[in-house]
């Protein structure tokens, strides 16, 4: 069955985002990455937050712009949206975090769920339904913007390596 994973370019400070979602910080360090070359053709399905989904692109004004990893994958995305949505097709809007999961993980097979976005991400860690998490860091510090994970008052999850900045969720899980 299929995994959940959240994979993410994040600064050296662990932001994923500028202030206000910006990602313009990340297109100067777009290009080849191994790591994620390997990657793409293991993902079978998008799990993706409303605001990741509309949000800034670092692809903007190229070709790649609104393409899942610059154009370099394809295949079904799930939306987890309390809000009307216009039909996008390839696209599925979908209002339950476990019905997401649930439907996302049935898309992607025996291949892995691709978390995108920082409210999904931790949505998924607080129900324990994460399974594993990819940092990417890239060597920039922002100060300032969307945190990877953030939990107010703190809480400490344990993760298990599994190769350089690939971890496996092994609790304590959030309740």
């Amino acid at each position: 069955m299929a995994k959940l994973l959240y994979a993410f370019s994040c600064s050296v400070d662990g932001f994923i985002a500028g202030p206000g979602g910006d990602m313009s910080w990340l297109t100067p360090h777009l290009g080849p990455d191994p790591v994620v070359d390997e990657l793409i053709p293991d993902i079978g399905a998008l799990l993706v937050g409303r605001r990741t989904f509309e949000g800034d692109d670092p692809h903007r004004g190229t070709e790649a712009e609104g393409k899942a990893f610059g154009g370099g994958w394809d295949g079904p995305q799930f939306v987890l949206t309390r809000r009307p949505a216009p039909a996008t097709p390839g696209v599925t809007f979908v209002g339950d975090l476990a019905e997401a999961v649930e439907a996302a993980k049935a898309a992607a097979g025996e291949k892995y769920v691709n978390v995108l976005g920082a409210d999904v991400g931790r949505q998924c860690l607080e129900a324990g339904l994460l399974d594993e998490i990819l940092a990417l860091p890239v060597p920039v510090l922002l100060g300032d913007g969307v945190r990877m994970f953030d939990h107010p008052g703190g809480t400490t999850i344990a993760l298990e390596p599994l190769r350089p900045n690939w971890y496996r969720v092994a609790g304590p899980r959030l309740v």
